[in-house]
């Protein structure tokens, strides 16, 4: 049945671009008359239970976060009291969606913005979901205070006074009601795609790991390679440490500021474990000659691999060039140009878990990790006679093709859901769903 005010709803221009038109009877205000600061210390260190927000996640205890961003502090007296139904923002990372609402009492660190219900006539969670609409941590961004596009400071000073609509409270308790079904619904059909999306990366890993370890013939006669990780290889393979197939050589002479949108390919270490994977023909980055000139330049089958990472995973994480261009490495690349055998074979091989579990138990750091070559020349890779790692190289490239074409398509369903979410929750804390009204 159809809400019987619907065609008696009233629009009007709220002045604010962001916003535009809500219901006539919602208020334009500041956020300070709906929400207060909290401020309170965990003085004594009376609370241990730190919390932390992701991005596009919310507020979880800082246990659960896994091995990403920075460690917490060895002196939580330092921190914030969060109570439960109070908002968390990362002032740092507000204006990319890291906010949300707590459930539980806790502590959080002192970047971080902690927000409750002024009076009895605000829905709290109605002002989370004004959060994290993306039009207005869009705007947000516009009082951002830093030197990095992600690290843009916002003051409580600066939100305070941002005007916001706020409907009457009745309303706001039906929007929360609407939104916590229909987002509830989409986060669960995302987190099952997601869910898919590793069982496929782990298939093509596995898939990977046998065929440079165990070959493509499942009837061939196998030996001890003695090498726990590995176990068998085929008769005909061998062992060869990395030093033993090839040298090291360093990346420098590049930093962000120096991109330019002409000029000569290059890579800058963070782009090894954000964008690239296995084997690259043409690199995004473009470097000026000027630049060039002091840098490291890399040619067609030299393997780079990212010497400094935010996660143990990303450390170590390789790819082959195979673009005909005169390229470039930056600062915290290992350049590793090979010998005589199949340059993507071995970059499929050290792509394998058996060395990714090598690259993980050597490297070391805690904020940043590390890697250098020194630890890297000693992993061992299982190396077949040059026609066979071409037939493997063959068999991979079509494998992998076919589930990472899986991967990209469950991706974009996830886009696609995430901004009907995203859309969803703005029209709906705007006014624009008066079914809801």
């Amino acid at each position: 049945m159809k809400n019987k005010q619907q065609k008696n709803i009233e629009m009007k221009d709220s002045g604010i671009d962001w916003i535009g038109i809500i219901p006539s009877e919602w208020n334009i205000l500041p956020m300070r008359a709906s929400l207060k600061e909290r401020k309170k210390k965990n003085i004594g260190n009376k609370i241990t239970n730190i919390l932390s927000v992701m991005k596009d996640v919310g507020v979880i205890r800082y246990e659960d976060k896994g091995n990403v961003g920075n460690k917490s502090s060895s002196r939580p007296e330092s921190y914030k009291i969060v109570y439960p139904n109070d908002i968390v923002a990362n002032s740092m990372n507000l204006v990319i969606g890291s906010v949300g609402i707590s459930r539980e009492l806790g502590v959080t660190s002192s970047v971080y913005l902690i927000y409750y219900a002024k009076n009895e006539s605000i829905n709290i969670d109605y002002f989370s979901y004004l959060f994290r609409t993306k039009p207005f941590q869009k705007h947000l961004g516009l009082f951002g205070r830093g030197i990095m596009e992600l690290r843009e400071s916002i003051k409580q000073q600066d939100i305070k006074v941002q005007l916001v609509p706020t409907p009457p409270k009745q309303i706001q308790e039906n929007i929360v009601r609407f939104l916590d079904k229909k987002t509830g619904n989409i986060s669960k059909l995302v987190e099952k795609k997601k869910s898919m999306i590793e069982l496929l990366k782990e298939k093509r890993s596995s898939v990977i790991t046998h065929a440079v370890t165990k070959g493509l013939d499942s009837n061939v006669k196998m030996k001890n390679s003695g090498i726990d990780r590995i176990s068998e290889i085929p008769n005909e393979w061998y062992i060869r440490r990395l030093f033993a197939l090839g040298h090291f050589s360093k990346g420098f002479g590049i930093a962000r500021k120096d991109l330019s949108e002409e000029g000569f390919p290059a890579v800058l270490y963070g782009d090894i474990y954000t964008r690239y994977n296995i084997q690259v023909f043409n690199l995004e980055r473009k470097i000026p000659e000027n630049i060039s000139l002091r840098s490291k330049k890399i040619n067609k089958e030299d393997i780079l691999f990212a010497g400094s990472g935010e996660t143990k995973e990303d450390i170590g994480k390789n790819f082959v060039y195979l673009g005909d261009q005169e390229a470039f490495a930056g600062g915290d690349i290992l350049v590793f140009k090979q010998n005589k055998n199949n340059s993507l074979f071995l970059s499929y091989a050290l792509d394998s878990k058996v060395s990714r579990a090598h690259k993980e138990s050597t490297s070391n750091g805690e904020i940043i990790i590390h890697t250098t070559a020194s630890k890297l020349k000693n992993l061992r890779l299982a190396v077949p006679p040059i026609e066979t790692q071409q037939n493997i190289v063959n068999f991979l490239n079509e494998k992998t093709s076919e589930i990472d074409n899986i991967i990209s398509k469950i991706g974009k369903q996830i886009q696609l859901l995430d901004e009907y979410k995203s859309s969803l929750i703005y029209h709906a804390v705007t006014g624009k769903i008066k079914e809801i009204l």
